[in-house]
Parts: structure tokens; C-alpha cells; sequence
């Protein structure tokens, strides 16, 4: 609420903003006056600018403090499984018994796609990186459901919702396995959520394929802590792209793209070519000069967050994951020695712990997507899946405001003024 005025002294003139009070966070000073005086403000990267009201996720970096709809992360990753927290992003609140029945198995029965949309992958290269795969198939969902995207129905807005929640998995294992030449595998209801991508993943036609509960619990919790995190690129862009009133499956397609780029979604793959580029234990130490040498472009990637400037409050309960899965599958590979030692060094070594260089949830999230076996180019795939619940989640907040309107960002102009256009005759 509005109780309180900012004064603006601009060549002599007086403007007044009003200053807004969330919940929880920063103060807000509402600019939306500021046109008709003859102002914009500038921001870049919108990093001081609040571009909308939400109810669904609250971060504190400095405090390493990560709720959505009030409750801790660590809680919901530790004591709630994805669709848990999917209906509640979705809803507002956690569900009872009968709610999550019921919930979960209308996302298992949407698990299945059109058959029609098999043929979409048929197009595609064998070496198109999957997450082309994943931006083309998902906005296509549409045509298969455009006698059914009313954005102005909420029951609509819900089902489109759920809809992309139970495909998404079937859709991100189709494109996997069409890279690698397998056969397509269909979801199963007799399976969990975490359960049924493994299976989608990982099984041939050929032999049985034996889920691991620890390996599908630890896949579980990367959906979780990946679910939502508030208004970064990739939510940012699906609420533009929503602004506009395109359908559904279009503005998560439009998110997807916004998280392929590295500097968002590509973050553990990151992490996995740093390690790779480290190679062996013994590397270690040079690498850990070159990033301390402030000269020298090498960057350790999976450690400290641009966010959070204490401690990253998903990274220690995927660290838990992380060391049982190793634990269970007692793999032998040098990167993984890689990736130890340095975690033992940056929750030791004086620089990391003043820098506050903590391994983040990127780090610990690599680590296990690699050691059960899924290639680095799936990597984002799997970040959009779990994403897609936050972004729908903010689709839908978005759509069901009063006078929303769409997204009009402005600018600083810095080209040529007018002048006269000469004909290329002259």
C-alpha cells in the first residue's frame, strides 16, 4: 500500500511518487507518473526496477533466504515432492491429502502427447541440440489444443497449466532419444513424476530399466529447486510475451529461449565444461590461482550466485543429494574427483569462504545429472522442465489481474535526430 510520498526535485520542479510496501522486501517508489512530466527512468538489465506485483516467490540474496508462497525451499525440498509444490505455486496454498490425489493424477493422465506431434521431431536434424527441440515442439502444443485457450477463463488458464506441467517430461525425453536414435517410450501412470521421466529417459524396449529410488528422489529435488525463482530472465520474458495475450504455450515456448542462453539456464553446463577443462586433481591447484588472478579471464563456474551473497538455500540440500547418489552408484570418473576436491576447497580455503564462493545449486546439480548419466546438452532441457511450473504459475497470476496491460518498456535514445532522406538516384 501507498503511505508514503517520494519528493523528485528536477530543475526546480517537485514531483511526487508514491512509495509501495510489499509483504516483504524493499520499498517501491512508483515511477508510472514520471511520463507525463517528461521523465523515464533508466535502469539497465532492470536490476532496481520492480516490473510487477506477485504473490508467488520471495528471495532475499543477502540473507540466503528462497520462500515460495511463504514456505522455505529447504522445507519443500525435504519434506514435499515436485507436484506438491507445483499445485502449490499454482494455487497458493500447500494442498490437503485429497487435493494432491487428485492433482497428481491429473497430471499423470495428461503425461501423454498428441501422436501427431511425434511427427514434429521427425523434422529436426539428429544433431539439433534438444533444447531447439523442446522451443519448437512446445509452442506447436498450441495447434493441438487451440479450440481451447480462453486466457480470459481461469478453469482454461489451469488446464493449459497442468497440461504443460504432465508433457513437458514426455516432450524433453522425446527429444533425447530422438538424438541419441531410440525409440520414443510412453509414460506410464503406474509411475511417479520423477519416476516416469527417469523411465522416459533411460528405458529400451529391449530389457527392463530399474529405477533407483535414491537417484529418482535426488531428480525429485532438482525439479524442486528449480521449480521457481522469481522474476529472472526467462519469467520475465514469458509475462512480456503473456502481456501481449499470446496463447499459453507460446510464452513458455518464449521462456524456454530465454533460458537456453548461458548466462542463465546453461549455468551447470557450464560447470561441467569448467570441469571438464580442469581434468584431472592434479590441475587443481593452477586452476585455482588462475581464479584468484584477478588478470586472468578463467572463472570457476557453479560457485557464489549473482543473487545470493550469503549462501545459495538450494545448494545444501542438493549437496545431500549430490553425495548419495555418488555414494550409490559408486562411479569412478575423474571429473566427479574434480568436483569434490574443489567443493572441499571452497568450503575451506580462506579466499572462497570471505568471497562467500560457495558451491551453488548449479555445482551440486551438474555433478548429479552427470554421475546417473544424462549428457550436458540436456541439462537446460531439464532446468526448463522444472521451470515450466513457475513460469505457468506467473502466466496465470498475470492473466488474472484487472486492467493488466502489455509490456512497453522504454528507452534512451542515443542515434541521430531527424534530417532529410536523399533518393539513391542522387
Amino acid at each position: 500500500m501507498a503511505d508514503r510520498k517520494a519528493t523528485l526535485q528536477i530543475d526546480g520542479q517537485s514531483i511526487e511518487l508514491p512509495v509501495l510496501t510489499g509483504t516483504a522486501g524493499y520499498d517501491v517508489i512508483d515511477v508510472r507518473t514520471l511520463g507525463k512530466h517528461g521523465y523515464f527512468t533508466f535502469d539497465p538489465g532492470f536490476l532496481a526496477t520492480g516490473s510487477c506485483e506477485s504473490k508467488i516467490t520471495y528471495i532475499d540474496g543477502d540473507k540466503g533466504v528462497l520462500l515460495h508462497r511463504g514456505y522455505p525451499i529447504d522445507q519443500l525440498a525435504t519434506q514435499a515432492d515436485y507436484l506438491e509444490v507445483c499445485y502449490m505455486l499454482l494455487h497458493g496454498e500447500a494442498p490437503t491429502a485429497e487435493e494432491y490425489s487428485k492433482f497428481k493424477q491429473t497430471i499423470t493422465k495428461h503425461t501423454m502427447v498428441h501422436q501427431g506431434l511425434h511427427n514434429f521431431f521427425n523434422g529436426f536434424r539428429r544433431d539439433a541440440h534438444p533444447m531447439a527441440m523442446l522451443c519448437a515442439v512446445t509452442g506447436a502444443l498450441s495447434s493441438f489444443y487451440h479450440d481451447d485457450l480462453d486466457i480470459h477463463d481461469p478453469e482454461t488458464r489451469l488446464r493449459s497449466a497442468y497440461r504443460l506441467i504432465a508433457k513437458m517430461p514426455t516432450i524433453a525425453a522425446m527429444a533425447y532419444k530422438y538424438s541419441i536414435g531410440q525409440p520414443f517410450v510412453y509414460p506410464r501412470n503406474d509411475l511417479n513424476y520423477a519416476e516416469n521421466f527417469l523411465n522416459m529417459m533411460f528405458s529400451v524396449p529391449a530389457e527392463e530399466y530399474i529405477i533407483s529410488p535414491t537417484i529418482a528422489r535426488a531428480m525429485d529435488r532438482i525439479f524442486t529447486l528449480h521449480a521457481d525463482h522469481e522474476q529472472n530472465a526467462s519469467t520475465s520474458t514469458v509475462r512480456l510475451a503473456g502481456s501481449s495475450g499470446a496463447n499459453p504455450y507460446a510464452c513458455i515456448a518464449a521462456g524456454v529461449a530465454s533460458l537456453w542462453g548461458p548466462a542463465h539456464g546453461g549455468a551447470n553446463e557450464a560447470c561441467l565444461k569448467m570441469l571438464a577443462e580442469i581434468g584431472s586433481v592434479a590441475n587443481i591447484p593452477k586452476y585455482i590461482d588462475k581464479a584468484k588472478d584477478k588478470n586472468d579471464p578463467f572463472r570457476l563456474m557453479g560457485f557464489g550466485h549473482r543473487v545470493y551473497k550469503n549462501f545459495d538455500p538450494r545448494a545444501t540440500v542438493m549437496r545431500d543429494s549430490a553425495h548419495e547418489v555418488l555414494k550409490e552408484l559408486n562411479i569412478k570418473d575423474p571429473l566427479l574427483d574434480v568436483a569434490m576436491e574443489l567443493e572441499r576447497i571452497a568450503l575451506e580455503d580462506p579466499y572462497f569462504v570471505e568471497k562467500k564462493l560457495y558451491p551453488n545449486v548449479d555445482f551440486y546439480s551438474g555433478i548429479i545429472l552427470k554421475a546417473i548419466g544424462i549428457p550436458t546438452n540436456m541439462f537446460t532441457v531439464i532446468f526448463a522442465l522444472s521451470r515450466t511450473v513457475g513460469w505457468t504459475s506467473h502466466w496465470n497470476e498475470m492473466m488474472g489481474e484487472e486492467n493488466q496491460k502489455i509490456g512497453r518498456p522504454r528507452q534512451l535514445y542515443t542515434g541521430e535526430t531527424q534530417r532529410d532522406f536523399v533518393a539513391i538516384k542522387k
